[in-house]
C-alpha cells in the first residue's frame, strides 16, 4: 500500500498548522501569510500545510486545509484522493462550531471518507469535552477526540482514532462492490 493522504481542516485557529507541524517528521510545508482581515492572528493558511509521519509502517501525508471560506477551493483540491479526514475545532470557541460544521458538510459530500473530529485545546480550562463535541455534531463518540494539538502522543491518537475508523469501513465498501 502507498501513502495514504489525510486532510486536516477546520475552521481558523483551531489549530490545524499546529497539529500537522507537531506530527510532521519531515520539514513542514506552510504557506502562511500575514492575515488581511482581523481574523484573531497575525498571521493564517493560504493554500495548505504539508507535512509527512510513518505509523506503524504507514506513511501518511498530512494536508491542512485554510480555514476560512475564501479559500474553500482548495478544501475541494486537497481533499481530491483522501483517504481520511481530521476536523479540528478548538474546544474553547463554540461560536466556530457553525462554521466547523458547515467545512465538515462541504468537504464530505463532495468526498465521502472517514472522518473524526478533534477537540484541540483540552489542555486549557473551560473548554467543551469531546462528549459534548460529539453530540453538538451528533456523532457518536468514537468519532470524536480530544487533543492538544501541541503534543506529539494526543496528536497521535487522533490519527490513529482516524487510520482505525478508515479500516473498519474498508471492508463494508468491498462489499458493496
Amino acid at each position: 500500500m502507498g501513502p495514504m493522504k489525510l486532510v486536516i481542516s477546520g475552521p481558523v485557529g483551531a489549530g490545524k498548522t499546529t497539529f500537522v507541524q507537531t506530527l510532521s517528521e519531515t520539514e513542514v510545508v506552510a504557506t502562511e501569510a500575514e492575515a488581511s482581515e482581523d481574523i484573531g492572528k497575525k498571521y493564517t493558511t493560504v493554500a495548505f500545510d504539508f507535512g509527512t509521519i510513518n505509523l506503524d509502517g504507514q506513511e501518511l501525508l498530512l494536508y491542512g486545509t485554510p480555514g476560512q471560506d475564501r479559500f474553500d477551493f482548495m478544501w475541494d483540491v486537497l481533499c481530491e484522493g483522501a483517504l481520511g479526514l481530521t476536523l479540528l475545532v478548538a474546544g474553547d470557541k463554540p461560536e466556530d462550531f457553525p462554521h466547523a460544521r458547515n467545512i465538515l458538510e462541504f468537504i464530505t459530500s463532495r468526498n465521502p471518507v472517514p472522518f473524526v473530529v478533534g477537540v484541540t485545546r483540552q489542555d486549557l480550562p473551560k473548554v467543551w469535552t469531546p462528549e459534548d463535541v460529539a453530540s453538538y455534531f451528533d456523532l457518536p463518540s468514537e468519532q470524536v477526540c480530544g487533543l492538544n494539538a501541541t503534543d506529539n502522543d494526543s496528536s497521535r491518537k487522533v490519527l490513529i482514532r482516524l487510520l482505525e475508523l478508515q479500516l473498519s469501513e474498508q471492508p463494508a465498501a468491498a462489499a458493496g462492490a
